[in-house]
């Protein structure tokens, strides 16, 4: 009988926390089996933000925070086998991988070997022409940032069976970097659907990190979780059968049980009788969550259906520029600033920009872009609001325009109403974005063994 596979999160987007893979990896080394360490960091636009910062400079392009994460549990993984799996390539994992090998000759740590997945990136000219015979017209060659396909488990868990201690990839499906692993330590073939499908949904449910121990399911009052402050990140033990337990780091807070681990099972599954990955279609009509201990959920049932021809390819195109302002009005009549505060900017902006207004303190959630919502607002007696910040956002293809609504914030200070302070002003360059089905073999995955 095959021992089962832990594998941990250690991360659940760019930008998460960098201290939470350290408890996970003495977990996993305390508990002795097998094991391997995920780190997921892409969203569907950071990868595209990261090809940007690799145009400004070549040797960019991978996650920011890989030293921080990479750091801290470099040398322990090493040291008891942990194998560790990350899209933290981004747009450049063979970037990220010499900068890994940097951070282990700084620790005096023998060279790891480290295996860069390729295949993903469809931005070079034919990748360009892929793409563009997908989506027609909609395909602008002037703003053209990037375009990359999702690519599945099979190089990650090849890359494995070659020895690799460490896999860089670039965009893989989220649930890929867990079942990869899996892959290789049981020896499943690609048409094992069942066993391909359980440990999937094990890999959606570790991909977003404290959501499924707690983090996002915590609601004060209705669904409390103790030690937020210190919430651990999932470790899914999985079995030969596809089959999982979801536990969490020991000494940590948060919370593993029934009701967690059914939020994020449904967690971005617009079909759960069909949900689709580069390797697999699971079906969750008939799975079952059932508590096994304190903080330990099994995960059975799911069956498994043979994966598409097809791989999503997201392709990205400069989107102009966003804007936003703030300015706060406090004391007596303060909405009444605000409010006025709102009106000259509205005249003095609207005949070149769609702008989206927000009181924060009486109207900013539920706003609406065309301000309908905030012109309906019940405004308080006089008086009785005493804090409130004007926000104002626009978007534009050319940069003046933003510019042009920076200054008038900034020019609130003197120019009126009374009282205004607190202006922050901020612009960032935005990315639109759509998605195609391309013929999963006209996009072959493949792997580069460094050593």
């Amino acid at each position: 009988m095959q021992t089962s596979l832990l594998v941990g999160c250690g991360a659940g987007f760019s930008g998460d926390r960098v201290d939470a893979a350290l408890p996970v990896v003495k977990t996993l080394i305390k508990r002795g089996l097998p094991a391997a360490l995920i780190f997921e960091n892409l969203a569907e636009r950071t990868l595209a933000t990261q090809q940007l910062a690799k145009r400004s400079n070549p040797k960019l392009g991978y996650e920011p925070l890989l030293e921080l994460e990479i750091r801290p549990i470099l040398a322990d993984c090493l040291a008891h086998n942990i194998t560790i799996v990350s899209n933290f390539g981004a747009a450049n994992p063979r970037a990220a991988a010499e900068k890994i090998f940097d951070i282990a000759q700084s620790l005096g740590l023998p060279r790891p070997r480290i295996a860069v997945v390729s295949g993903d990136d469809l931005s070079d000219d034919l990748g360009q022409d892929l793409v563009k015979a997908h989506i027609g017209n909609a395909f602008d060659a002037e703003r053209f940032v990037c375009a990359n396909a999702y690519q599945g488990a099979r190089a990650i868990a090849d890359a494995i069976l070659a020895g690799a201690q460490i896999v860089v990839t670039g965009r893989v499906s989220d649930p890929s970097l867990v079942l990869g692993p899996a892959m290789a330590h049981f020896g499943w073939r690609d048409d094992q659907w069942p066993e391909l499908a359980g440990a999937t949904m094990a890999g959606h449910l570790l991909e977003c990190g404290a959501q499924v121990t707690g983090g996002y399911f915590a609601d004060p009052g209705r669904k409390d979780v103790q030690g937020m402050d210190q919430v651990g990140f999932p470790i899914a033990e999985i079995m030969a059968d596809g089959s999982c337990i979801v536990t969490k780091a020991d000494n940590t807070g948060g919370l593993v049980d029934e009701r967690t681990v059914k939020e994020q099972l449904l967690y971005e599954v617009h079909d759960p009788a069909a949900y689709i990955t580069p390797d697999v279609v699971a079906d969750l009509s008939d799975c079952e969550v059932t508590t096994v201990g304190p903080n330990a959920i099994r995960l059975t049932g799911v069956i498994g259906h043979p994966r598409t021809d097809t791989l999503k390819a997201n392709v990205f195109f400069d989107g102009g520029w966003f804007g936003e302002g703030e300015i706060s009005y406090s004391g007596p009549n303060a909405e009444a600033r605000a409010r006025l505060a709102l009106d000259i900017l509205q005249k003095r902006l609207s005949d070149q920009l769609k702008l989206r207004f927000d009181l924060i303190g009486l109207s900013s959630v539920f706003n609406d872009d065309g301000g309908a919502r905030l012109s309906r607002w019940p405004q308080a007696p006089l008086g009785t609001t005493g804090d409130v910040r004007l926000r104002v956002a626009a978007q534009h293809l050319a940069l003046e325009p933003i510019e042009r609504l920076l200054r008038e914030v900034t020019a609130l200070w003197t120019c009126g109403p009374a009282g205004g302070g607190g202006v922050r002003v901020n612009k960032r360059q935005r990315l639109s974005t759509t998605s195609c089905l391309i013929a999963r073999d006209r996009l072959p995955a493949t792997f580069e063994l460094l050593i």
